[in-house]
């Protein structure tokens, strides 16, 4: 509310003193949230990133401008979303080589909306229409009307389904008029449709659909416009899907399409759908292509039962059909007639991505990181190390807010050795660590021993109980805050090994290090490896984790503390110098809050020096379940589940430990759990999937190849 309070604030400040000057850009908005209305002129900063979480409309009278190389990052899993209002106007302003980019901060389809543009140009579903989300009006007479223009633009992970009805497109055309411009755009990873038209004019040039999950490109409700260069790749459905209009397929006024220079490859169904009606369609020089083995399906396509459909307004000129699936041999329905051209070039280059779209049309644009350099330095932007590539690390690889590293499966950083040799995301960054079973990404040391490089920082704006202005343990970045669900990105099927340089005497690294880390990030089948310090620490947070393995840290296997709040599914802690599992709460007031809440599913815990569960510094509240633990070295004389008989706000009965298997727990240790911490066995608890062996998940990336 503070936020949204500081917007419309702005905005008066912004009325008052465009009596004075009424040319100047300005800016108001929060960047942390754009969220709210424009009612006036906003220019963005290309140097700022701008995040979302919420509706951004441009009602009418607003204008906003968005230069090339912005960054606008929607909040997944919401409505958010930016519309255009009748009578305002947007001026995105990109180019081949900065793009704008809207994207999400879940990289997944149907993370959130996308961007809704509502005109008043002809459509054919009537007077009084809403657009589908937003219930923004759109429609009227005005076939020239002006939204403003946008060229050089990529929405990415779109999609979010609105209601059981209604779901959000990549970028919607709402009876847009022809006095717009729209050129350069591109739907990345959509949930529905990439890019459809709803009626109106506008024509559109350089359109790029891919991996949507419904159709490509769609138009239909009377759209009248020309389209020059499309490229529609890999959709679920159909590639195109061109319509009339839903009720009434000889509405008026009719669907008019002229689309020139096409290329459409790769769909689940139909290829080209001539959909309720069709109108009337003029393709030429179209590449088409792609359509799954065995499907049958024509590949220009209309129902039998659409009684509207007028083969004869369908007019397709020098076609090529390439890579048309066994069994697919259909080119059209009845009635349809095509001249074919075997040097038919489509978008411009055949069926692959043409040279006009490939250095913004898709995220893998980013030109990767070159191998041969060191990739130490602090990034703003998005940076990508590609799959089986090997780079040098040498000192400190900082991401900052508003910038991201992707790295691709196969993946292999050598770290120098040394104490500022290490990888951190700042709050507002995001990682994408993308490895898979067979290709994990690794980051090593080229000295093969315990302690010789930093490790993993990643930290984040979920709660901890430290206090405001906490600075992580090495790298001094803060972290913290009150949002829950903050996200970080994503880690999947990732390995350290030998981190833990000393720091300081105070200080060391981890292998992995969760500061403050929110809900929203997702972290999967990570591994330390000979780590001289904690293998894998989370200090507070919201961050679920599963399948995590430390093996043979030199301090502890996997540790918690500082109000971590989270679940853990499948971890697997070896041989662990001092404890192998360390869940604390706080160590100045172990009565801190918010307090570690900590669920920990089907783990195993097995050879350690000191305590095998150390229940630390007040421990908050566990909940264990389905474990497997033993291997403590004989006559240590410790409980297996220990907390300090010091420790005067541990509370017992905060600690709940159910389907325990104790193993080879060494000569004279007889001791399962402190006093007033109970605990229900079961003899053939699996624990992390194996006993304690190393689970069947872990067998093939965990460790290094012998």
């Amino acid at each position: 509310m503070k936020k949204l309070s500081f917007f419309f604030l702005s905005l008066m400040v912004l009325v008052l003193a465009s009596c004075n000057d009424d040319d100047d850009p300005v800016n108001p908005v929060d960047p942390d949230n754009i969220a709210g209305t424009i009612t006036t002129n906003v220019e963005f900063d290309a140097a700022t990133a701008y995040k979302l979480d919420g509706a951004l409309v441009i009602a009418e009278g607003g204008s906003l401008t968005i230069p090339a190389g912005t960054k606008i990052t929607a909040k997944g899993g919401s409505t958010s979303y930016i519309a255009v209002a009748q009578g305002g106007k947007i001026f995105i302003e990109g180019t081949s080589t900065n793009p704008v980019v809207m994207t999400s901060d879940v990289k997944e389809a149907g993370s959130w909306g996308g961007l809704v543009l509502c005109g008043k140009a002809p459509v054919n579903t009537g007077e009084g229409g809403v657009s589908e989300v937003g219930n923004l009006p759109y429609g009227g007479s005005e076939a020239s009307d002006n939204s403003g223009s946008i060229e050089y633009l990529r929405v990415e992970y779109t999609g979010y389904v609105f209601t059981n009805e209604k779901q959000f497109n990549g970028v919607s055309f709402f009876g847009v008029g022809s006095g717009t411009k729209v050129d350069y755009v591109s739907s990345y990873m959509g949930n529905d449709d990439g890019i459809e038209f709803f009626g109106g004019t506008v024509n559109a040039d350089h359109l790029v659909s891919i991996g949507s999950n419904d159709d490509g490109i769609d138009f239909a409700d009377g759209w009248s416009g020309t389209g020059n260069y499309w490229y529609s790749l890999n959709s679920a459905k159909s590639g195109i899907e061109g319509s009339n209009n839903g009720t009434d397929g000889a509405a008026t006024p009719m669907t008019d399409a002229k689309i020139n220079n096409i290329t459409v490859y790769g769909m689940g169904e139909k290829p080209w759908f001539l959909k309720e009606g069709a109108g009337k369609q003029t393709i030429d020089n179209i590449v088409i292509g792609g359509l799954i083995e065995g499907k049958g399906q024509a590949y220009f396509y209309a129902s039998e039962s659409d009684s509207d459909f007028d083969a004869s307004k369908i007019t397709i000129t020098n076609a090529k059909f390439v890579n048309m699936g066994i069994g697919n041999t259909v080119k059209a329905v009845d009635g349809v007639s095509i001249t074919e051209n075997e040097n038919a070039t489509g978008a411009g280059n055949g069926i692959d991505m043409p040279d006009w779209a490939s250095s913004w049309a898709a995220p893998g644009a980013v030109e990767p990181m070159d191998p041969s350099k060191n990739i130490a330095g602090e990034y703003s932007d998005d940076q990508v190390l590609k799959a089986d590539g090997t780079y040098t690390l040498d000192g400190a690889m900082i991401i900052k807010d508003g910038g991201s590293l992707t790295i691709e499966e196969g993946a292999t950083i050598i770290a120098k050795a040394s104490s500022t040799t290490y990888i951190a995301i700042a709050q507002g960054a995001k990682i994408y660590v993308e490895g898979t079973e067979d290709k994990p990404v690794v980051m090593t040391c080229e000295e093969k021993t315990a302690g010789r490089w930093g490790g993993l920082v990643v930290c984040g704006k979920a709660p901890i109980n430290t206090g405001d202005g906490s600075i992580s343990e090495v790298g001094n970045l803060p972290y913290g805050g009150d949002v829950d669900d903050d996200n970080s990105g994503s880690i999947e099927y990732l390995r350290v090994e030998y981190t833990g340089y000393v720091f300081t005497n105070e200080k060391q690294f981890n292998g992995v290090s969760f500061f403050g880390v929110g809900s929203g990030t997702k972290v999967s089948y990570v591994s330390s490896y000979k780590g001289n310090d904690d293998g894998i620490e989370f200090f507070g947070g919201t961050v679920n984790a599963d399948h995590l393995v430390s093996i043979d840290s030199n301090d502890d296997g996997i540790d918690f503390a500082d109000g971590w709040s989270g679940t853990g599914d499948y971890w697997y802690a070896y041989n662990s110098t001092k404890s192998g599992i360390e869940g604390s709460n706080n160590g100045v007031d172990g009565a801190a809050t918010p307090m570690t809440t900590a669920t920990i599913n089907n783990v195993t815990v097995y050879k350690m020096g000191e305590k095998p569960w150390f229940l630390k510094e007040g421990a908050g509240s566990q909940t264990i379940t389905n474990c497997v633990i033993g291997g403590l070295k004989d006559n240590a004389g410790q409980a297996y589940f220990y907390a300090s008989g010091e420790d005067t706000d541990f509370d017992a009965s905060k600690i709940t430990i159910t389907d325990v298997a104790f193993v080879d727990m060494g000569a004279g240790n007889t001791v399962k759990a402190v006093d007033g911490v109970t605990i229900t066995e079961k003899a053939d608890a699996t624990g992390a999937g194996n006993g304690k062996d190393m689970p069947t998940w872990a067998a093939k990336w965990a460790q290094p190849a012998e």
